[in-house]
Order: structure tokens, then sequence, then C-alpha cells
């Protein structure tokens, strides 16, 4: 689904968000922050219903687990490929959020697309997957990603984890991480470790390590809305809302 000003013309500074995992289904909403703070500045907001979520029923879920885990992926791409052709926003005014699972998401196209995409921010994320087990809550996901121990599985996997596929040659989005020290689910180490890859590579990036958060909240409405004026501050900076 896709939302934009009636007064909108041309290609629109644009939000693209999604999660693709864990049979969640990414179902059309109102979001008060995009509603009241993004939309009237002449931005746009998308959202993804790709493969591995539940939005089409368990097979459509099935169809990108473990090794075929690359389709929520290509799913998410193609849905950026053709807001760009219909001319509904530029890879220099396109940015793209997701968190946890969709961190992973978020983390995976910028790694296998940097050009197709102005910014990223990326939410308390998954990102060494050749590693995840041994992290946190890893090991009770093996059933959607895979087993980086088995021979098939591990190649699949190293073929999209964006910890093993930054390279120093490549131009990448400054992405906006978002990690907690409070996560019980998926810890900072993917974010630090990211972090720390791409500044040993010489790639920009911004980091944000927040004390209170846990996995996907906040303690308070202040620091839930702190969170909001980072995150969409970001956008508007990287994609030119306003301009």
């Amino acid at each position: 689904f896709y939302v934009r000003p009636n007064a909108a013309h041309g290609p629109a500074p644009t939000i693209l968000y999604g999660y693709g995992g864990f049979e969640n289904s990414l179902n059309p909403w109102y979001w008060s922050s995009v509603g009241r703070t993004w939309l009237p500045k002449g931005g746009a907001y998308a959202g993804a219903n790709i493969r591995g979520g539940g939005e089409f029923g368990p097979p459509w879920h099935e169809a990108a687990l473990k090794t075929n885990r690359q389709r929520a992926y290509d799913d998410f791409i193609a849905v950026a490929d053709d807001m760009i052709a219909r001319g509904l926003t530029s890879p220099d005014r396109l940015g793209i959020m997701g968190g946890s699972n969709g961190g992973l998401l978020v983390g995976a196209v910028a790694m296998q697309r940097p050009e197709l995409f102005k910014a990223v921010v990326c939410q308390v994320p998954l990102l060494d997957m050749i590693r995840y087990m041994e992290i946190g809550a890893g090991a009770s996901w093996e059933g959607e990603y895979g087993n980086p121990d088995d021979p098939v599985e591990r190649a699949a996997i190293l073929g999209y984890s964006p910890y093993q596929n930054l390279h120093p040659w490549a131009h990448y989005p400054n992405i906006f991480f978002v990690t907690a020290t409070s996560d019980d689910r998926v810890t900072p180490v993917h974010a630090r470790k990211m972090a720390a890859l791409m500044e040993a590579q010489g790639h920009d990036y911004l980091f944000y390590y927040n004390i209170y958060f846990v996995h996907s909240s906040a303690a308070n409405n202040s620091q839930h809305s702190y969170m909001l004026a980072l995150t969409y501050t970001y956008f508007a900076q990287e994609l030119g809302l306003g301009e």
C-alpha cells in the first residue's frame, strides 16, 4: 500500500517499510507519526507485503523460509524498482526502514542494491547471520532462517547476510543504526559489529544506542517521541523533504 499527499507531483521523498518474516502481516494501518509529521510536508509512505509475511496465508510465509530467504529481499527490491519506474519516487528520494527481522531486511537490500536507496533506518537488527544462532535468542529462529552449520543452508545465508556482504569498494547509503541495551531478543551485538566493520572499511553511518528501549518499544512516551524525532529528521535531511 502507498500513501502520498493529493497535491504531490513527481518523485516524492518516500519511506518504504517492510518486515517479511515469521508470518507477521503488514496490513494497512494509520501511523500517526507519518500522518502528522511526514505526509503534511509532502512526503510519501509505502508498506511492502513481501513473501515471508502472513498477508496471504501460510504459503506466503513458507515461500521465503530458510534457503528461500532471498525471495523476501527480491520482493522488497521489486517494490522499490516499481515505485521508481512509475515516477512516484527516485533513488535519491527513497528511504527504507525496518526493525528486528525488518532490520535484517533493510540491511540485506542495502548491501545488494545500495544505489537504489538514499536513506536506511536499520532498527534492532540481525546482521551477522552466519553467527546469529550464537547470539542472544538466535537459536530459536532456526526454523525461519535455517542453520549455518548445514552446508546448503549456510550457502543461502552467506548470499544475503549483511555483515558478510559489506565491501570496502562499494558506496552505501548513510545507514542509521538503532539498537538498545535492554533488548531481550536481538542484542546490540549485531548492530555494533556492523558499525565497526563499516568504520574499518571507511563507510559513513549513524548509530544511536538507546539505554531505555527494549526490543520493540520505548520505556515511556518521552523516549518514544525522541526516537521518532531522530528518525524523521534523518529521513527529512537525507531525502530532501520540503525542498
